[in-house]
Formats: structure tokens, sequence, C-alpha cells
């Protein structure tokens, strides 16, 4: 396993906050390296685009004053998602304030760019790209990219449908790089077997949700506290991209989660229909996504309490006696 320089020394425990979309926000990133695991958002989260900016300001601020408090305990380096699809017309004008920014991490999703790569190596930061299977995990690499991210089955958002088992053992028959995992990982036990099973770091994003800085509605973090993997749908009919969603979401839109459409993978979806009508209920917005491991979170509680209760079990897990 590989461990970049960049997080020596930085991680109370090798996780990786997954960036979720409207969620994650200045707060919980902040929140979560001064914790010390890796905080981040996608940059589409900055709404106007000149907002971004502002965030990495704010967010390179208030860790080099906690730092500068702690030098005993730095906080977490910080990372920045970039969706690489064409639909994203930000994609040039957000890249180019990371730069500026000189953004340690960069996330990337939904397509390999060598350039983006190219760019981030220039400024000196790295690269993981997210990935649900092996032809787009060596694409990405062969483009330069520094790391990967396993969606395996379970996870939220847009997963992928390998099992970790596989996918990971796998990887590791071709790739030594450091290698992130994500898929129903919800407590410090499971960062623990995401480290057994050879990933450097488990990847975590549905817990955050249910935590006191997420941008996300209280009956939204209510249903992730109270839901559990029965709860959760796969689905690509609302992005036109599978990904896994909370059932009782579904319901309340009016909808039958046991018998949905299937989507045009074709064409990602933003909530309306080519005569510009609304044709089903939104993504993130009305439908939300959740991961498996939704089972495990129970409660809404403050970001750092969430990273000392995985940090504990972390800690205390061992294998039981046969």
């Amino acid at each position: 396993m590989s461990m970049p320089a960049l997080f020596k020394g930085r991680l109370s425990i090798p996780v990786i906050g997954a960036p979720l979309f409207i969620i994650s926000v200045p707060e919980l990133v902040i929140a979560q390296c001064k914790a010390g695991i890796v905080g981040s958002f996608p940059a589409l989260n900055a709404r106007p685009p000149d907002l971004l900016e502002q965030w990495l300001v704010r967010i390179k601020q208030e860790l080099a004053a906690h730092d500068k408090a702690h030098p005993d305990s730095p906080s977490a380096p910080f990372a920045v998602n970039q969706i690489v699809h064409r639909s994203n017309n930000r994609l040039e004008h957000d890249l180019a304030l990371c730069e500026k920014h000189k953004v340690p991490i960069i996330i990337t999703s939904l397509g390999a760019r060598e350039e983006l790569n190219q760019a981030a190596h220039r400024w000196g930061g790295i690269v993981f790209h997210d990935v649900i299977n092996q032809k787009f995990a060596h694409k990405a690499i062969e483009k330069g990219a520094d790391g990967l991210i396993l969606v395996a089955a379970g996870a939220g958002g847009h997963a992928g449908v390998i099992s970790p088992f596989a996918f990971v053992a796998e990887t590791r028959q071709w790739f030594d790089g450091p290698l992130a995992l994500s898929g129903a990982i919800g407590n410090g036990r499971a960062i623990r077997a995401a480290r057994l099973l050879g990933a450097d770091f488990a990847y975590i994003g549905s817990a955050f949700i249910a935590t006191s800085e997420a941008n996300a509605v209280a009956p939204y973090k209510q249903m992730i506290a109270a839901s559990s993997a029965e709860d959760i749908v796969y689905s690509n009919l609302f992005t036109g991209v599978h990904g896994n969603y909370l059932k009782p979401s579904i319901v309340a839109a009016g909808m039958d989660p046991e018998n949905l459409p299937q989507s045009d993978a074709s064409k990602m979806s933003f909530g309306t229909d080519a005569s510009g009508e609304r044709a089903k209920p939104k993504a993130w917005k009305e439908i939300w996504g959740s991961g498996q491991g939704v089972g495990s979170i129970g409660k809404i509680v403050p970001a750092a309490e969430l990273i000392a209760r995985f940090k504990k079990e972390y800690d205390e897990a061992v294998d039981p006696p046969l």
C-alpha cells in the first residue's frame, strides 16, 4: 500500500470524506479536516461560480489558523471534486481557481482528463479519480491520475456493483498506488476492514449527511439516521447514471420504488424533458442519495463527534478469537 507524503502525520484515521453534491460546504470540510480526515466538496456546490474562490480562501485560512494553534495535530489536507463530464461548463473556470490556490487534492468524476492531471501536478497537487470498474481504473491511471477511488457495491450516489473484496483484490494485482474504497462504510470497523482488504483509505459520504455541519435539510438528515440497508434503491432513472437512493424519499415524491422505469443511460438528466417541462423529481434535492451503510449511523451529531466515534471503533477493531 502507498500513502502519499501529503497525508503523513496529518490523519487521525485513514478516511477521505466524500464530496457530496449540495451537502458538502466549507463548514463540513473544515470540521472534517480539523478532526483529522480529508474533507472535500464538489466545485459545483459553490454557486454562483465566483463563490468558489471565497470558499477556497476561507478553508485555507481557517485550517492555517488551526494548524498554528495546534502544531502537534495539524489539519488533514482538503480536496475539491471536479466533474469532468461534458455537461460541466464551469470546469475550466473552477480548475483555474484550484490552480491559483494550489488545492492539494483534486478528485475527478465522470471522465478522466490527461490535461487536468498534468495541471494539478504542475502546482503540486495530486489527483484521485473515482471508478466503478477495471476499464475505467486503467484508463484513469493511463491518463495520469495518482490514485483511485474504488466505488464498490453499496456506495451512495453514483455507485458501482462490484463487491469491495473483488474490486480491491483485482486492482492491487496491477496498481500499487494510493487506493480509497467506497461502499457501505459507516463505522470504524468497516474502515479497518477497508485497510485489511488492501485499500489505503476508506471513502465515506452518507454518514456525514447526518452531521450538524452538512448542508442538508432536516428531514433528509433524519431519514439518514432512521434508515437501514433495506431502504436503499439502485436506479438510473433520476440522472441517467445508476445510483443509490433512499426509498422513503422516492415514496414521498409519489413514485413506486419497486417499479421505477429505466432512464436513457446516454443522456444525463437534469430534471426536465425536451420541452423544458418537469419530467421527474430532481435527484439530490427531492430524491435523496445514500449508501447501504446507512444503518450504522443512528443519530445526527457534529462531524468531529462522528469522526471521534469512527476512531474509537477503528482502534478497537481486532480479529475475534476463532
